[in-house]
């Protein structure tokens, strides 16, 4: 199929419509809770949903290594491995899935000493938790098949699942709960039931994996390179995602020792970070897909017209999202808080939302490039050489310039994230020459 600008476009939008989608579901989770009129059971939601986000980002490798081995084998037209490489992220999604669900006793223990809650609302926490815990197996198998989707340029199936989930979801939380009065369970059994069943919905979706193609794949699915290099890659990506994350959560902490306001005020504009992912994400996605099947064709002209075609998208989207930013950038603190004080902070640390598409596109289509390419271990090595820069620009800039210096930290961070990989990129290409 020919790289087209179109092409990127219908791999993008409907992984740009499903992200959409997210926000409303924990909107929705709250405001059914919130209607019994009580505290302890937002509470409890949230910070149940809070919990297992965390258990589950673990695995978030499941889905990228997948993606770029499934785009790999796609390209090379090998039909059997890309169902063998499907299989395999299942079955290492079964298997960490039925350990969450043996451990979940220590899981849960160890995440009350960290985040401690008042009796009432660990109790509901915790019955929140007994239930959402056996649908692990089911939402670690839906990231195996998100990543092959993606990885073999269906995406609309990703929209498709993503609608049933949280559609789902939502309908059945306000009946349970709203309905039939089952309070916090009710909110997590709606949840565990939209899990199963897209599990079976995803695994529709993937269903020619399981045709003609699935009796050599299964011959293949102890193949000792196809499993070391699912590893590699599963390695890699959860390394420079754990570094990744830690520079982030330094700057939720060190921000929250500018007082109150100020943290109010970083929160607030992280959201507008949140949405710059979400949308930025649907062109890293196709850039994964593209990039993996042009190295898998081994293609050197495929690999550089979809890594030039997807910046461009990166970079065009990026510039809309400054634009939005900067016109609506006020009117949307607005929206999220009353608090005079909070909305002044917040404008005044605006500017930095605004640059930050421009600033962080870069890195993150490269990350889809090198995602497609399964060129990890320097995603890793990049990630290394981020945070020793990081570190030290924390040190120099917050005790001069406040939480100016912290924004201006995180803006090099990610700077430095594109500059980087950009300088790794070349080694993609001597792969193909090889």
């Amino acid at each position: 199929m020919t790289l087209t600008h179109g092409r990127i476009f219908r791999i993008a939008l409907p992984i740009v419509l499903s992200n959409a989608t997210i926000p409303l579901l924990g909107a929705v989770d709250t405001a059914v809770v919130g209607q019994l009129g009580q505290a302890a059971p937002i509470g409890a939601v949230g910070l149940g949903a809070v919990i297992l986000a965390t258990l589950y980002w673990v695995f978030g490798f499941l889905r990228m290594s997948t993606s770029g081995l499934a785009a790999q084998a796609h390209g090379a037209g090998d039909l059997p491995e890309r169902s063998a490489t499907l299989l395999r992220a299942l079955m290492i999604a079964a298997a960490m899935g039925l350990a969450m669900v043996a451990l979940q006793p220590l899981f849960f223990a160890a995440a009350f000493r960290i985040a401690p809650a008042s009796p009432q609302v660990e109790d509901l926490t915790r019955a929140y938790l007994s239930i959402r815990i056996w649908g692990a197996p089911a939402t670690l198998a839906i990231y195996a098949l998100t990543g092959w989707l993606v990885g073999v340029e269906r995406t609309r199936g990703i929209l498709i699942l993503q609608l049933w989930q949280n559609g789902l979801n939502i309908v059945l939380s306000v009946w349970f709960v709203l309905g039939l009065g089952w309070g916090v369970p009710g909110v997590a059994a709606a949840t565990l039931i939209a899990e199963v069943t897209g599990l079976a919905l995803g695994l529709w979706l993937a269903r020619d994996a399981f045709g003609p193609t699935f009796k050599p794949a299964l011959a293949r699915l102890r193949n000792a390179a196809a499993l070391r290099a699912m590893f590699t890659a599963s390695r890699d990506i959860m390394l420079r995602s754990v570094i990744l994350q830690l520079s982030f959560t330094a700057f939720v902490f060190i921000g929250a020792r500018f007082g109150d306001n100020t943290l109010a005020a970083n929160q607030i504009l992280l959201q507008f970070l949140s949405i710059m992912a979400y949308a930025l994400d649907g062109i890293a996605f196709a850039a994964e897909s593209l990039v993996g099947q042009a190295i898998g064709q081994r293609s050197r002209s495929a690999l550089q017209q979809a890594s030039r075609l997807c910046m461009q998208w990166g970079y065009g989207g990026a510039l809309l999202l400054a634009l939005v930013f900067a016109v609506t950038g006020g009117p949307l603190i607005d929206l999220m808080t009353t608090a005079p004080e909070v909305r002044e902070t917040a404008r005044a640390f605006l500017p930095w939302v605004i640059v930050a598409p421009l600033i962080g596109a870069a890195c993150w289509i490269y990350d889809g490039i090198f995602i497609g390419a399964l060129m990890t271990g320097a995603m890793v090595r990049a990630a290394v050489q981020v945070a020793a820069l990081f570190i030290p620009a924390l040190f120099v800039l917050v005790p001069s310039f406040g939480n100016h210096g912290l924004w201006a930290a995180l803006m090099l961070m990610n700077a430095a994230r594109g500059v980087t990989l950009y300088r790794a990129y070349p080694q993609i290409t001597a792969r193909l020459q090889a």
